[in-house]
């Protein structure tokens, strides 16, 4: 289904039933059918919904790039265009990014019963020296090759060169969503920790590569009310990596059978 949210179309789907909806905030650059495997721990006891959220999956980019205030801001929008009273929340990496700014918020206008974060993002991982020189190795040379001069006479070499750098997810964003991982990704949320005074429960891959398990003992010990639970050999996506495990933990949660 697709509902229009500030001029913008938003895919989205339903299922289960209950009084409380559970939502699920997905990760950078995926498609909600993803978090299939999410919904269906859930839907005995709660309505689902799955969203794309704009520039995600089969939903319309943002007209520009927009920092994660500006995502929760929209999610804001849409669970009161969606008419959603009462919700849990889970996120998974940048889901989780948002969820953490959403709760430090004052005046939120839903009921929030618990959280979920997924591999969260929202610590920012300190650079190594060596990373540091790369990232000033390429500042420099982006400016000698973007020289009018330079730039006019090797184009097609200077963008060649340009595709390759970044990250998978940066190299394959458009130019909008590109903005839009920078701003996030240069963010530190470390602070905000200490503000969600919601029951969180933290699911970590202890082979996650993009964010450690070091960030959610960072996050269980500065969250008031957070737990870890840890998938054994699980990486970034550890809820589709061992699904028997991770639908135990969720279930055993919400106190599903």
């Amino acid at each position: 289904m697709d509902i229009t949210v500030d001029g913008l179309k938003i895919s989205y789907k339903f299922t289960g039933s209950g009084e409380t909806t559970a939502v699920i905030l997905q990760g950078w650059a995926t498609s909600y059918p993803l978090y299939d495997v999410v919904a269906s721990c859930l839907t005995s006891k709660y309505r689902v919904l799955q969203f794309d959220l704009p520039g995600f999956g089969s939903s319309q980019e943002p007209p520009e790039s927009w920092t994660v205030d500006q995502f929760t801001d929209f999610f804001v929008k849409l669970m009161e265009a969606l008419e959603i009273k009462k919700t849990v929340l889970i996120g998974h990496s940048y889901g989780g990014r948002m969820i953490i700014k959403l709760v430090a918020r004052e005046n939120i206008p839903f009921e929030i019963e618990n959280i979920v974060l997924i591999d969260s993002a929202g610590v920012m991982p300190r650079r190594s020296f060596k990373q540091k020189a790369k990232v000033f190795r390429y500042k420099i040379l982006k400016k000698i090759l973007y020289f009018k001069p330079v730039y006019l006479m090797f184009s097609e070499l200077i963008e060649l060169w340009k595709s390759t750098q970044g990250s998978e997810d940066y190299r394959n964003a458009s130019p909008i969503m590109k903005g839009c991982l920078v701003k996030a990704v240069n963010e530190d949320l470390t602070h905000l920790f200490e503000k969600n005074k919601y029951d969180t429960l933290l699911i970590w891959g202890d082979k996650d590569d993009a964010t450690p398990l070091s960030d959610a003992k960072i996050m269980e010990k500065l969250m008031p009310s957070a737990g870890l639970a840890v998938i054994p050999g699980g990486g970034h996506f550890s809820f589709a990596e061992n699904v028997p495990m991770f639908t135990g933990i969720m279930k055993a949660n919400f106190g599903i059978e």
